[in-house]
């Protein structure tokens, strides 16, 4: 299976620590913020990766390059302005293949067991399941949510749970979207999940969104205790 990660925010939030650094470039204790993101999609068998971005790819490509730091395979797919994250992955898609693919965002920090999402990808089918979305309890700063899952393992859309920006996708979801062209991936998902052809799970362990600076202060010491 091949994985995506969503790098081509601009950061606003971070700023000015992001006027001269990508966000995913951040530093989290030994690494930065997607070099975490590699690290343990490699341990979990992934080692194809593609990465967009926009502000500063060209920092994120000098810094990753080919990926043989992790012992992963980066290919990147560049984007001249952000394009959304259903935007971005539909111009990514000739990169990702026909097959079912993860998609992380880049600027969490997590230890979710990537081997769940190839564990769940052969069950997109591209017809009666396009998505697979990993779920979280609401942090702080969401505290209404996103989504609900029932006990089939159904994703609806009505408030419970948080979206952690991790998931497996069936190309057929972006169906009809355009390359280079914005949009947004929530639509998408909502008109899926009013069809049932939405899954998911609920994970309960580290899941650390980094959308400000003490929020990254935050990442940093909670990543020093990691090898």
């Amino acid at each position: 299976m091949k994985a995506m990660i969503l790098a081509a925010g601009r950061g606003e939030r971070m700023r000015p620590l992001t006027d001269a650094t990508p966000k995913p470039l951040l530093m989290a204790g030994s690494q930065p913020l997607i070099g975490w993101h590699l690290k343990r999609l490699a341990e979990a068998g992934v080692k194809d990766v593609v990465i967009n971005h926009a502000w500063l790819g060209k920092e994120i490509e000098a810094r990753l390059a080919d990926g043989a730091e992790w012992g992963v395979h980066i290919a990147y797919s560049p984007e001249p302005e952000a394009l959304e994250t259903a935007g971005g992955i539909a111009t990514a898609l000739p990169l990702l293949g026909d097959a079912p693919f993860a998609v992380v965002n880049g600027d969490v920090l997590t230890d979710f067991p990537f081997a769940h999402l190839i564990d769940a990808a052969p069950r997109l089918d591209g017809a009666e399941r396009l998505a697979h979305l990993v779920l979280i309890d609401n942090p702080a700063h969401h505290a209404a949510g996103d989504f609900s899952l029932d006990k089939n393992g159904v994703v609806h859309d009505e408030p419970g749970l948080t979206f952690a920006g991790i998931g497996v996708y069936h190309p057929a979801l972006f169906e009809g979207l355009e390359a280079h062209r914005p949009a947004k991936l929530a639509p998408l998902l909502r008109a899926a999940m009013a069809r049932g052809q939405v899954t998911g799970e609920h994970y309960r362990g580290l899941w650390h969104d980094v959308g400000t600076t003490q929020r990254l202060a935050e990442a940093d010491a909670i990543a020093r205790t990691w090898v």
